[in-house]
């Protein structure tokens, strides 16, 4: 064979050979965290409330109507009692409250018409409970498990009604109108200030990673800071991206960025900060809003929001803040759970003590002032949680991200393009401050999870079809869990 031909063979060989190498340091663990996740165990309660709804649905006369009128008269009884005195995190009003509110979500479920009076009971409920954590040691652990049981829980059971309604419902909740002085605008019929925060789901595999991947699994994994030009009124959201880093978006650039729900946050008008500084909201929006124009500020894989140089989403509503005087997320997030933080470090994130967007609304310096969520998009959003969830169950039995190997040589290839494109200030296939092997495992990742949904959706279709209704998110984890074999 002729020589000319030869030599470039062998160098193509050598050098994908050398490619091959699976040479990635060991990514060290910065800060573990002392906790335990929090574990709902209750398996057979969501059963029970499954065998109630289907009961129910069989039950077309008046005593359901009565029932379900009877539950909510208790609840709200309830509730005028916790906001006619003070009340603490170890009030055991507020496990009978939420046992109260998930024995009638299935009555209101099944009934199919009165769903909008669920979500204004649980609207209701939220903004009580807020407003009274204000007095409430957010570092200590039963306030934190009060909090996520009551507005986590209430926020599941209201998504299982709506998932089983064929009643069209609005997809703005308005919860409480906290006051502002700053700049404001409105965004798909939301008013917000500069100086707010949203809290987001996106409609990616990573996003529900982040999500559930917490000691407090949640249904958000984006936090973006607003800044309202004071002179247009023009809205713009400061947020980090893992291909772009921090970065500046329009708002119909944010909401077209597949946004499945997101939450306005505000700080409390009655802050001594705010008090003393009513524009002090809009300051750190417009500060961070200049910040990100000055610099290239990379995204912060490690989840480190101590240094600056580099952010991730919640780090940067955090950082404008603090600059200010406020620290938000008094109460760091911690990720225990051991398959978690595998599957983590193995994407290059090194602090486990750390801000998680689902975490901010737990804060009691800030008021929830309303929520959007795309209703057509709600079982996508759960389907996608709960594939999550098993692999993390998997996770946690030891089981590692196989990636194929072979195709590391062309990730090489295409992190060196992406290093050439970051140094002309464009993104590359490969984000900035990923490896080659952290970039091959995660697209073995979302492969994975990929394959897993769509044997579930299989399956979800199949329970519709026989059960005649949509099947809860208990039992899309348990299909979950039989797809990946993990228990």
């Amino acid at each position: 064979m002729n020589k000319k031909i030869i030599y470039p063979i062998l160098g193509i060989i050598l050098l994908y050979g050398l490619l091959m190498i699976p040479v990635d340091p060991s990514i060290e663990i910065q800060s573990k965290a002392n906790a335990n996740p929090f574990i709902w165990n209750q398996d057979e309660r969501w059963e029970q409330l499954e065998e109630q709804f289907n009961a129910a649905r069989m039950d077309t006369g008046i005593s359901r109507e009565n029932t379900i009128q009877a539950k909510t008269a208790s609840i709200n009884q309830f509730l005028e009692e916790l906001e006619n005195s003070p009340f603490f995190p170890e009030d055991t009003r507020l496990d009978s409250l939420l046992n109260e509110f998930f024995e009638l979500g299935p009555l209101v479920a099944a009934y199919g018409e009165s769903n909008q009076d669920f979500v204004e009971l649980y609207n209701r409920s939220r903004r009580i409970i807020k407003n009274e954590s204000v007095d409430w040691d957010i570092n200590r652990d039963e306030t934190r498990i009060a909090l996520y049981k009551t507005l986590y829980g209430m926020r599941a059971a209201v998504e299982e009604v709506l998932l089983q309604s064929e009643v069209e419902i609005d997809p703005v909740l308005h919860v409480q109108n906290e006051g502002s002085v700053t700049p404001s605008t409105e965004i798909l019929g939301i008013k917000v200030h500069s100086g707010d925060l949203l809290v987001s789901r996106g409609g990616a595999e990573v996003s529900a990673l982040i999500s559930r991947g917490n000691d407090f699994p949640g249904n958000f994994s984006h936090v973006a800071l607003i800044y309202v030009e004071e002179e247009t009124n023009e809205p713009y959201l400061i947020e980090a991206h893992i291909e772009r880093g921090v970065a500046i978006a329009t708002a119909e650039e944010y909401i077209n960025d597949r946004k499945l729900r997101f939450m306005v946050l505000r700080v409390r008008s009655n802050l001594p900060e705010i008090k003393e500084d009513p524009l002090l909201p809009h300051k750190a929006a417009k500060f961070m809003f200049e910040e990100a124009q000055k610099r290239h500020i990379p995204y912060d894989f490690k989840m480190n929001f101590f240094e600056p140089e580099a952010m991730f989403c919640s780090e940067v509503g955090s950082y404008a803040y603090k600059e200010y005087g406020i620290q938000l997320w008094q109460s760091e997030s911690t990720i225990s759970s051991y398959g978690v933080v595998t599957l983590l470090n193995t994407f290059g994130v090194e602090n486990f003590v750390t801000q998680m967007p689902s975490d901010l609304e737990y804060d009691p310096q800030l008021a929830v002032v309303a929520e959007w969520r795309d209703t057509k998009a709600l079982f996508e959003d759960h389907l996608y949680n709960a594939v999550i969830d098993a692999m993390l169950v998997c996770a946690e039995n030891g089981e590692e991200i196989d990636y194929n190997e072979w195709l590391l040589p062309v990730v090489r290839l295409a992190k060196g393009y992406s290093y050439l494109m970051n140094l002309i200030g464009k993104t590359g296939p490969v984000p900035e401050g990923m490896s080659s092997m952290q970039a091959a495992k995660s697209e073995a990742f979302v492969n994975r999870h990929e394959t897993l949904k769509e044997k579930v959706r299989t399956k979800a279709a199949v329970f519709s079809e026989t059960q005649d209704y949509t099947p809860p998110y208990w039992e899309l984890v348990r299909m979950a869990e039989e797809a990946t074999g993990c228990k």
